[in-house]
């Protein structure tokens, strides 16, 4: 696969500035000539910068009628480890979280074995809708012990939690295990994510890793199957031919 050129990355980042960040889902961008003409580049680089931006699912094209601002669409790609709001911002979008509920309880032996602790310990139960441009993507549930975040509800959590994990606590996520499997979403989260009854949803099983290896949250994350995709990427250890 050929390299984007510098320039052609520079028109592609000035259209997200300039058109993309300030424009409605389905709203239409200039044509190829007039853009063209507004960044000093010839039509090739601008046809190549939209490509890029359909490829990432900003913008979709129609024959004949033009270059739209696609509604909010992420594809999470491994083995790059990105948070949600990290994912969503790359996009030209703005991230967002509305708090649906948080608790602190005292682990039982499902939840100390999924976060390492002693039954009887405390931890964090946060519970939240992802946004992205205030359009719902996900919900997520996620466990965090007690012991490495103390105080971590007295913080604002409706923006990236794992930025707040490291900027206050010095906590980096460095790795992530994920299951992920299909499911039919029920009628309460069909109305929240505003999709019919039992459409498609990606139900995720996540685990996170800090940098000294310590389990430090886990997760169940049912994303919306219209807008949110997981693509993968696997190397051989050896010639396999």
């Amino acid at each position: 696969m050929t390299r984007p050129s510098v320039k052609t990355r520079q028109v592609r980042d000035l259209l997200v500035k300039q058109f993309v960040a300030a424009r409605q889902p389905a709203d239409v961008l200039p044509s190829e000539r007039n853009l063209a003409e507004l960044f000093g580049v010839s039509r090739v680089t601008v046809r190549a910068a939209l490509k890029i931006l359909e490829e990432e699912g900003v913008l979709r094209s129609a024959p004949g009628v033009g270059t739209f601002v696609a509604a909010p669409h992420v594809s999470t790609k491994a083995p790059v480890l990105r948070s949600f709001s990290e994912e969503i911002r790359e996009r030209g979008w703005t991230p967002g979280s509305r708090m649906v509920e948080s608790t602190v309880g005292e682990a039982d032996f499902v939840v100390a074995h999924d976060l390492s602790i002693e039954p009887g310990e405390r931890y964090y139960e946060i519970t939240r809708v992802r946004l992205a441009d205030d359009v719902p993507l996900s919900i997520e549930r996620v466990r965090l012990p007690e012991r490495y975040f103390p105080d971590l509800l007295g913080h604002d959590l409706t923006g990236s939690l794992y930025a707040l994990l490291a900027g206050v606590y010095g906590v980096q996520v460095s790795r992530h295990e994920r299951r992920i499997s299909a499911m039919n979403v029920d009628a309460q989260t069909a109305e929240l994510f505003g999709v019919a009854d039992r459409a498609a949803g990606l139900y995720v099983v996540q685990t996170a890793f800090d940098q000294n290896g310590r389990k430090v949250e886990h997760g169940r994350s049912l994303y919306r199957g219209d807008r949110y995709d997981f693509s993968m990427v696997a190397y051989a250890q050896q010639d396999i031919s």
